[in-house]
């Protein structure tokens, strides 16, 4: 059992029967005197994936979703969904295209990545921070490369995601994309 007060970011927790995982955890200490502690959770449903905003005491008890985790590569999509080899026992999970459709973007094949069972079944995908992709398109620099102010043009990856990049990058060229906000970080 966890109190409301120890929850952290990327914790499994049962609220109401139903599993969530937390997002963000603000803690607010009052100022007069008798009142309690409260801790305001940003929480994301597992099943239907909601985010939601909850407020508790920090005294309050939750219980530890059972959720496993389950490392994986990513093989291909089909007209079923994602499909995605369990790198321990090689067998294959097929997650529905609802539930991957927001990280499509950055997979490509062999990319490892952690699913998340709860009672055995997929609810989630858990992506590494950083994504190498190529660059398919890039359009062409208005700017010498170097010049003053450098700025940002857009581009396309390989995946078929459109992305600013710096001015001097080019077509063919490899860059690490942060898979949270889908932004391009440099040159891989």
């Amino acid at each position: 059992m966890l109190t409301a007060n120890e929850l952290k970011r990327k914790d499994m927790i049962i609220i109401d029967a139903d599993p969530y995982q937390v997002i963000e955890v603000n803690i607010s200490v009052p100022s007069a005197r008798g009142a309690s502690t409260m801790v305001k959770l940003k929480v994301k449903h597992l099943l239907n994936r909601s985010v939601q905003d909850k407020n508790f005491k920090a005294g309050e008890k939750f219980k530890e979703a059972d959720v496993s985790q389950v490392e994986a590569n990513y093989l291909y999509k089909d007209a079923n969904g994602y499909c995605f080899m369990d790198q321990q026992t090689f067998e294959m999970l097929e997650l529905p295209a609802s539930l991957v459709e927001d990280y499509a973007w950055c997979l490509y094949e062999q990319l490892e990545v952690k699913i998340m069972l709860y009672n055995g079944a997929p609810v989630s995908i858990e992506l590494p921070q950083y994504v190498n992709l190529k660059v398919a398109e890039a359009e062409h620099s208005a700017q010498l490369a170097g010049a003053a102010g450098g700025g940002t043009k857009n581009a396309v990856l390989e995946t078929g995601k459109t992305v600013k990049v710096p001015q001097y990058i080019s077509a063919g060229e490899t860059v690490r994309v942060n898979t949270e906000t889908g932004e391009v970080a440099g040159r891989a």
